[in-house]
């Protein structure tokens, strides 16, 4: 049984790392645009807006209790047969848009929770001194809220950057996807995966410091 060939690792690096970028860029904006859309799902849920708070009720149900592989799938390959004018999307599009949309579920939870959290004493403050809602909710509520919220937020961009690896089965030559037609031609998967596996280890430990630093300087900052 041939053993672990050590040099065959330290050479797929820079070809596995070439295709970082990618990876980071439909983790940073699918976070982007999941933040927004999660805000405004919160948002909802907290006013209980007639029908809307229904829809979001389903919306997040859905996308929590469906697997992401399958959404992926659903967007890049069963809406375009249903929508015509879909049928120009990538596989980056679709990574992007099924990111954005399966965190977005889960992270509406959380900032709705972190708003809810904020002590009520705080609202009435902002109320007494003739606040207007929208000023409260920029001046004293959301920032008390991000401060509860952002750890865990960290950990949901930590999960998107992993999830970031399926995007390989819509054919994106991201990292997975390279590792995937490296190990195909010279049959080393162990090897071509373990490289993956070790970069995508780094990231997070560098994301995990990152937020541990986050978390202090905010405890720090709300201390005073």
């Amino acid at each position: 049984m041939p053993g672990l060939d050590t040099q065959y690792m330290l050479d797929l690096l820079p070809v596995l790392l070439k295709n970082l970028p990618l990876t980071l860029f439909m983790a940073f904006v699918g976070m982007g645009f999941a933040l927004i859309l999660a805000s405004l799902l919160a948002i909802v849920r907290i006013v209980r807006l007639p029908v809307a708070d229904q829809m979001v009720v389903v919306f997040i149900s859905f996308f929590r209790g469906t697997p992401l592989l399958v959404q992926l799938f659903l967007f890049y390959y069963g809406l375009p047969q249903v929508m015509s004018f879909l049928t120009a999307i990538d596989g980056v599009t679709a990574t992007i848009m099924g990111l954005t949309l399966h965190f977005s579920a889960y992270m509406a939870e959380s900032i709705r929770a972190a708003i809810v959290g904020v002590d009520r004493s705080q609202w009435e403050a902002a109320e007494s001194i003739g606040m207007t809602r929208s000023q409260m909710m920029r001046r004293i509520i959301l920032p008390q809220a991000g401060r509860i919220a952002a750890p865990t937020l960290v950990n949901y961009f930590i999960d998107m950057i992993k999830s970031t690896s399926l995007a390989f089965t819509l054919g994106v030559t991201e990292m997975m996807g390279a590792a995937q037609k490296e190990a195909a031609g010279s049959f080393r998967y162990f090897e071509a995966f373990l490289d993956v596996a070790l970069i995508y280890w780094v990231i997070v430990e560098i994301l995990s410091f990152l937020q541990r630093r986050l978390e202090a300087r905010l405890n720090k900052a709300f201390a005073r």
